[in-house]
């Protein structure tokens, strides 16, 4: 009786293969875009992907600041933050943010998606978010990813 032996195979650190892949977020909806980026960072498009292993890819974001809520988030949508000392909450709209800092909107989209762990920090780290159409990533040659 031939018995066949599969073994799962899972991704070692030193063996991670990391690709750069450029975003092009003008006009697409933030929390659409932002799933698939956070997918992306995890490594989720891989075969080889390993939950407790960062199998990821860098990902540069450019066009943040054309990027697009839908129904009256823009005016309704709060962004919450503490300092940590009495009185020290802050509240702003997702206009007032796109209007100061857009490449915040996109970074706390996809951040919000990723684990609360080492692990997510990490991940965290190979994103890279442009307001324009320029990036200083040139020489990694990023692939233009398609969703």
């Amino acid at each position: 009786m031939d018995t066949l032996s599969y073994k799962t195979k899972s991704a070692k650190p030193a063996e991670v293969n990391r690709n750069w892949f450029v975003v092009d977020v003008e006009g697409e909806v933030v929390g659409r875009v932002a799933s698939k980026i956070a997918a992306v960072l995890r490594g989720k498009h891989k075969a080889s992907y390993t939950p407790h292993v960062d199998t990821g890819d860098y990902v540069v974001v450019i066009n943040a600041d054309k990027i697009r809520f839908t129904g009256n988030k823009m005016a309704d949508k709060v962004y919450l933050t503490y300092s940590g000392y009495p009185g020290g909450q802050k509240a702003r709209t997702a206009a007032n943010l796109m209007a100061k800092k857009p490449t915040a909107i996109v970074e706390k989209a996809v951040k919000g998606m990723l684990p609360k762990n080492t692990l997510g920090r990490a991940m965290y780290k190979k994103l890279f978010v442009y307001e324009g159409a320029e990036h200083p990533h040139a020489a990694q040659k990023p692939e233009a990813f398609k969703f």
